[in-house]
Order: C-alpha cells, then sequence, then structure tokens
C-alpha cells in the first residue's frame, strides 16, 4: 500500500454572462490519474492535511460596432482564493474566496460618436463553502480509504459535493459615469445579495491497459435566488427585483501524462476538454428576460505541472459551439468570449 501524495489543481466555474462562480475539486499523484483544469476529478484530500489554492480565470469579450452595442463588456478577471481540509480520507471541506475584476466600455452620453469610456467595478465577491464525500467501487461501493496502491488507483472514483455561497460581496456598486444617481447592472456586480447553491456528482477512471490516459466525467447544477437590490428604478421608485437564471454543467475530459521523473518528483500532463453549459433565462421583477441564456459548448486545451508538493496548471478554453436564445443581442454572455485563459496554483502541506 502507498499513501496518497497528491498534488491539487481546482477549477472555478464562469456563470451566467461570467458574473459569478463556485469551485469545487480535482487531484492527481505522480502515478496517479490524471487531473483537468475545468473538470472536477475524483479525489479527495489526504487525512489532515491542507491545500492552498489560486486560480485566475481572465475573460476576454468578442467587439461588435458601438452603433449596435452602446455598451459592451471588455474583459473579466476572475481572481480564487481556496483553502482545504481532509477531515476523513474520504471527506474534505474547503473555504473559497473569489475576487473580481470586471471591466466595460460605455459611450459617452450613450453616443457612439462621442467615443467610449472605460467602467471597471472590483472587489471580493461572495465566499463559497464545500464539502466533497468520495467513494470508489472494488467488488462493491465503499468510501475512500486512507491508504491505496497504484492498482488500487486505477479503480472507478465517485465524489458527489455540495456547497453554498455567503453573500459577503457588494451587489450595489453603481456606474455615475453618466448619471449622478448612478446606473446598476446585476451582471457587472461583485456580490450578489443572496446565497447560491450547487450539488455534482463525478466519475474519474484511470485506463487499466494504457495508465497514461485518465477518463473524467463531471455534472453539477447550480440554483441561485431572487435578491432586490437598493437600486431604485424609475419613474415609481421600486426597488430592482433580479434572479440569475439556473445553470447545468456537462464535463467530460481526458488527461494525458506526457512525462514524469519519479527521482525528481516532476510531472507534465496534456489536458482535453469539452464542457457543456445550459443557462436558464435571468429574471427580473419575477419576469424572464430577453438577451439572456442558452446553450454553449466549450473546449478547454491545457497542460499541468507537478513539482514536489506543487501544482500549477495552464490552459485555453473558447466556444466550440452555441445557441444562445437571443444571440444577436447577447454581447457579453457566456459563449461571446474571444478566449478564456485559466491558470491554477496549488500546494498540499
Amino acid at each position: 500500500m502507498v499513501k496518497k501524495w497528491i498534488f491539487l489543481g481546482f477549477f472555478a466555474t464562469g456563470i451566467s454572462f461570467a458574473h459569478h462562480g463556485v469551485a469545487t475539486l480535482s487531484a492527481v499523484g505522480l502515478e496517479g490519474p490524471g487531473a483537468p483544469l475545468e473538470t472536477s476529478s475524483s479525489a479527495t484530500l489526504p487525512q489532515d492535511s491542507w491545500l492552498f489554492y489560486l486560480k485566475l480565470d481572465h475573460v476576454k469579450w468578442k467587439k461588435y460596432s458601438f452603433y449596435r452595442f452602446p455598451d459592451q463588456k471588455d474583459s473579466y478577471d476572475f481572481w480564487m482564493y481556496g483553502i482545504g481540509y481532509g477531515v476523513k480520507p474520504w471527506l474534505s471541506v474547503y473555504l473559497f474566496v473569489p475576487y473580481y475584476v470586471k471591466k466595460a466600455l460605455k459611450s459617452i452620453n450613450n453616443d457612439p460618436q462621442q467615443g467610449q469610456y472605460s467602467y471597471t467595478n472590483f472587489g471580493f465577491s461572495d465566499i463559497s463553502l464545500m464539502a466533497v464525500l468520495g467513494f470508489k467501487y472494488d467488488r462493491g461501493f465503499k468510501l475512500v480509504p486512507k491508504n491505496e496502491s497504484l492498482d488500487d488507483l486505477m479503480d472507478w472514483h465517485f465524489t458527489v459535493y455540495g456547497g453554498m455561497t455567503i453573500p459577503t460581496g457588494n451587489p450595489n456598486k453603481y456606474d455615475r459615469g453618466r448619471d449622478p444617481k448612478g446606473e446598476f447592472e446585476p451582471d457587472m456586480a461583485t456580490g450578489f445579495g443572496k446565497p447560491s447553491f450547487v450539488f455534482g456528482f463525478t466519475s474519474t477512471k484511470q485506463s487499466v491497459s494504457f495508465p497514461r490516459i485518465t477518463f473524467v466525467f463531471d455534472a453539477n447544477y447550480l440554483k441561485f435566488l431572487e435578491h432586490t437590490y437598493s437600486f431604485r428604478e424609475d419613474p415609481d421608485g421600486s426597488r430592482k427585483k433580479y434572479k440569475f437564471g439556473d445553470e447545468l454543467r456537462l464535463n467530460v475530459a481526458l488527461a494525458y501524462k506526457l512525462y514524469t521523473d519519479l527521482e525528481r518528483r516532476f510531472r507534465t500532463d496534456l489536458l482535453l476538454e469539452t464542457n457543456f453549459q445550459y443557462n436558464q433565462r435571468d429574471q427580473e421583477n419575477g419576469a424572464k428576460l430577453e438577451n439572456s441564456g442558452g446553450k454553449i459548448l466549450y473546449g478547454t486545451v491545457g497542460t499541468r505541472l507537478y513539482y514536489k508538493n506543487i501544482s500549477t496548471g495552464l490552459g485555453v478554453k473558447i466556444p466550440l459551439w452555441k445557441k444562445l436564445n437571443e444571440e444577436g443581442l447577447q454581447q457579453g454572455a457566456e459563449g461571446k468570449e474571444r478566449y478564456r485563459l485559466i491558470f491554477t496554483f496549488s500546494t498540499l502541506f
């Protein structure tokens, strides 16, 4: 039997209009299964171990004529800081603290001929808490044991996970560049006013006949609640009520072990992923909104490097196919990215 030394790499899922995120885990050992960037694999932290995690998801949006879209999303930077703890070999818990930087280009006085100005909102977003329960199949289903051999790691492994966000961010920061009273867009906020909830399932299988390859599947559902913002709408002065659309994700990934040096405790993997996302429509004051929601299929290619107890990952994610509800009107919606650049760093201690 061998102790499970694992090197962790987490993912943060982008949300409708890429305006908020939730994180869960994946993990890998030097000789064990591979771990993707955007798809969660089926691994838990070793008992009594701690993990520090950092991720950047940099989003650059496609631009169109400002006569067609006087205001346009420019770029988003989603930073995610996290710490995890292995309560049991089969149970891990996590705390994530997001920091968002959201940039938009807006037409001066709502007139594209006068040019554009940049509006940026930034700050810490809603913290999230998560728990992951790991189990495996080996002549029956059982919880993940404390120690597993390399052969044991080739068994089917699974997790179920759940979590929630706590509304610690600021949902009520306004742009006053054109209106002293402020202009408000919920998808430019860094806090979202109400908790959200995520539930998911993963399965992971390292190939027995070709151990360099690992296959991963992940499914999760994200639920949002309606929030009443402090922003008062004209002409009656009522406060805006807004609910982001629930989201379903189905992810499939392949990790290919390119090179391993056990003496130096170094490994590098090639990562290929497809990420399907279904976004329900957002709702404002109880009514479903046009210009929101749809279906997107992303492709992600990347690499992950491991050295001792440190893991770093780098990848590019682009939309391969999309069917948005009002695609011609949804600049700044997921599926309308030029690209997403993903970087992760994690260390186990």
